[in-house]
């Protein structure tokens, strides 16, 4: 079992982060969320997904005693809409008593075809938000100069993608994520950085941690996948693994073999 994380006044049990979208039914949804064992879920605050076509509420099938709700700005591809349905959230909230209102994912999207994030966009929006007392987590790219100046406008957290919304990839550009780490971390290693988005399978769970990342968000990777509860024990069990491979301290890669059991002792007893 991992330490557990602060986001903010948050002290998570669970470094998973589990989104509510995509599934067949909000009953599978709520077995997939119990078997990853996560403590905190994302949901998206635009009002037409808040309900499925029998007219039932998504918030009705998540129990508010054992998850803390993440609301997010999925959807908006403007900062004014980002900040607009921010506050939405927090009012719907607020009004529900959870702890969740003070916080949000912040995504402003540049187009509907990449989801990939808006620099400008997302920037802008951090900036109001954190002006309003938002606790702000945002989605970026995995570009370290913008992860740097989102938590310079004070951020906190910074979320950048493994790859894009959705698409399966898991960890594109190793490189890049490793010098947002460098940058979002150096001289605050507790500063929390998440991957969110593009993680396919357990795999792309444990690479994540593994790099030194504090958490990972998804949420298509279970919803998406042939059985959702079953895919959702995997990366449980694979961020549990990562986690605990990156703290234990791998041995350095060489080019030639090192025998298991060394020879050399062995050799020089026998010639006495």
């Amino acid at each position: 079992m991992s330490e557990a994380l602060r986001i903010g006044p948050f002290e998570l049990r669970s470094r998973l982060f589990v989104g509510t979208g995509k599934y067949a039914t909000y009953e599978l949804m709520q077995q997939a969320l119990e078997a990853s064992g996560c403590q905190v879920v994302t949901v998206a605050v635009r009002r037409e997904r808040l309900y499925d076509q029998n007219n039932r509420s998504l918030l009705d099938f998540i129990d508010l005693s054992r998850y803390l709700i993440l609301p997010n700005t999925a959807g908006c591809f403007t900062a004014d809409d980002a900040v607009r349905h921010a506050r939405l959230a927090r009012e719907l909230l607020e009004g529900m008593d959870n702890p969740g209102a003070q916080w949000v994912k912040l995504e402003v999207l540049a187009d509907k075809k990449t989801l990939l994030p808006d620099p400008v966009g997302t920037l802008e929006a951090t900036e109001k938000l954190v002006n309003e007392g938002f606790i702000v987590l945002v989605y970026t790219t995995d570009d370290p100069v913008v992860a740097k100046r989102l938590k310079d406008a004070g951020a906190t957290s910074v979320m950048p993608a493994g790859s894009p919304i959705g698409s399966g990839q898991g960890i594109l550009n190793p490189s890049n994520l490793r010098i947002c780490l460098e940058y979002l971390k150096g001289g605050d290693p507790d500063f929390p950085v998440v991957v969110d988005a593009g993680v396919g399978t357990a795999s792309d769970v444990t690479e994540a941690m593994e790099m030194g990342f504090d958490g990972v968000l998804l949420n298509t990777g279970v919803a998406g996948a042939k059985d959702p509860v079953r895919m959702a024990r995997a990366m449980k069990a694979a961020l549990e693994a990562g986690y605990d491979a990156f703290h234990a301290g791998r041995i350095p890669r060489k080019l030639y073999a090192t025998a298991s059991s060394p020879l050399t002792d062995l050799i020089e007893s026998g010639s006495k």
